[in-house]
């Protein structure tokens, strides 16, 4: 089991926080950073944000037409830190061991963000959905940008 960095809300009430939400938040995996979405050829791009907790997340991947895997995904999530790691974290399960095929980057649900993660506060879980519905974003992107329209599915 990792170790957990204690971190504190404005209350003094700890909040867990494992190595690796801490690694993903201070070395964040697969960033674009501010200014080069524009010089970024993506396949597909996606983009969520929840008015309620403020954070926003976009996505950019490059996929493999003739494999469909998931070769490249490059991300900007604004909000706190466990936004960040998760969509760190995302952005490695999708294409760690040669990329995730499309089919299987469906399947991704929150929870197994948070299982890679170590977990997350409660009260931060919604984090890890906004990183999961961002990735259905730009696979729908890819369907239609493909002609693939029967293959686009809800969010």
């Amino acid at each position: 089991m990792s170790k957990e960095a204690k971190i504190r809300d404005k209350e003094g009430k700890a909040w867990l926080y494992t190595d690796v939400v801490k690694d993903h938040f201070f070395n964040p995996k697969n960033l674009l950073k501010h200014g080069e979405e524009e010089n970024y050829n993506a396949d597909a791009s996606g983009r969520v944000g929840s008015p309620a907790c403020g954070d926003e997340m976009a996505l950019w991947l490059k996929i493999d037409k003739k494999s469909e895997r998931i070769t490249e995904c490059k991300w900007q999530t604004f909000g706190c830190a466990s936004a960040i790691a998760s969509t760190s974290m995302l952005s490695v399960m999708v294409t760690e061991n040669g990329g995730m095929k499309v089919d299987d980057a469906l399947k991704i649900k929150p929870q197994d963000i948070l299982a890679r993660l170590g977990g997350l506060p409660a009260r931060k879980v919604h984090c890890s959905v906004l990183g999961d519905q961002a990735l259905r974003t730009a696979i729908n992107d890819w369907f239609q940008k493909t002609g693939q329209n029967q293959r686009i599915i809800n969010v």
